[in-house]
């Protein structure tokens, strides 16, 4: 196997910033990557992702900061003079040439001996596993195949930095999860950078090696997949990383960073991620924490619940309105009334201004 990344050690974002009118889209982004390193840029719509992507493939110009690869800033290069390789969430195929034509395409802009061009479009063919599909047009093949035509054409030019726009997100559930192998399997075969924009934390937390959460334009949080399920630094960031249960509560008693406090009617506890909250906090739960049984502190009745295999998924309210996701391991049905509880180390405390 010959197609590998070319030679870098890492990439910097210097105070990275791109500014839309009076909007500011990018606020001072700065992040080093290490060669060989999978980055998902995290976070919900309009909070920068793709804006960062562009602005690292040159498709919009910094309005502040510098980009740099080693010793050689780059921001102020053509798209095509940085070297990257870019898969989009269209794929962006050439819907009249062949497969092999299409992987090929950037050798060719490269103007590459034709010898080169076929024997790294065989081996870029192979690595996808399209070998026998070469000859077929794009509209002939399924939308996973045409995924990684895109791939190889990204991967056959040999770029340090691969750079993913939201990539599996017109595929349906299976193809996603057969393409999520396929990317991982392929990065760490060639050895290069990739940058991966995603909205959906399960291809985050599965694919990188680091995650880069995005609010507003701003990092909120960089770690591995591990560091954000389990101890997530904000209160946005642990409901962007499933904790979809933010509650207002007060806090009572603190001991050895475990937290006493009063949530509606009910009292909880709980493990402060900062010390000194102050008296108004939230308290993040995910629902598959929040089960039901017979000494719960939290009473609450039924909405909805759905089946999901193993167990049942539900939203409950308490009297006093507080709306509560929750998982249960038997049946339940609207109306029904429960009593919620979680174990305390499942429960994340944060101070009410970071919510």
């Amino acid at each position: 196997m010959t197609i590998s990344a070319k030679n870098f050690r890492e990439l910097r974002l210097e105070r990275m910033r791109r500014d839309f009118g009076g909007l500011n889209a990018l606020k001072d982004i700065s992040l080093t990557i290490k060669r060989g390193e999978f980055i998902a840029l995290l976070g919900p719509s309009g909070c920068g992702k793709s804006t960062a992507l562009n602005c690292l493939a040159g498709l919009l110009p910094l309005t502040g900061g510098s980009i740099w690869v080693d010793d050689n800033r780059i921001d102020h290069l053509k798209p095509e003079d940085r070297g990257f390789g870019m898969v989009f969430q269209n794929y962006a195929l050439f819907p009249h040439m062949s497969l092999r034509k299409n992987i090929g395409f950037g050798l060719r802009m490269q103007k590459q001996p034709q010898a080169v061009i076929d024997a790294k479009v065989e081996e870029a063919l192979a690595l996808v596993r399209l070998t026998k599909q070469a000859d077929k047009l794009p509209g002939q093949i399924s939308g996973g195949q045409q995924q990684r035509v895109a791939i190889a054409r990204a991967i056959v030019v040999e770029p340090p930095l691969v750079l993913m726009d939201e990539p599996l997100s017109n595929l349906d559930a299976k193809l996603r999860l057969e393409m999520r192998a396929e990317i991982r399997r392929i990065h760490n075969m060639i050895g290069c950078s990739t940058i991966y924009v995603t909205h959906d934390q399960d291809e985050a937390l599965s694919l990188a090696d680091r995650i880069v959460v995005l609010r507003d334009g701003e990092v909120r949080q960089v770690g591995t997949p591990q560091e954000l399920y389990a101890r997530p630094a904000h209160a946005d960031v642990a409901e962007f990383m499933g904790y979809r249960n933010l509650l207002k509560a007060e806090a009572e008693t603190e001991e050895n960073g475990r937290l006493s406090m009063r949530v509606g009617t009910a009292r909880i506890a709980g493990l402060a991620v900062e010390p000194g909250n102050g008296r108004d906090v939230i308290a993040a739960l995910r629902p598959e924490d929040l089960t039901p049984s017979t000494d719960g502190p939290i009473a609450a009745s039924v909405i909805s619940a759905e089946y999901r295999g193993r167990d049942f998924y539900g939203l409950a309210r308490t009297q006093d309105g507080m709306e509560l996701w929750f998982r249960s391991d038997i049946p339940v049905q609207p109306g029904e009334a429960l009593r919620l509880g979680a174990p305390a180390e499942r429960v994340l405390v944060y101070p009410a201004r970071a919510a």
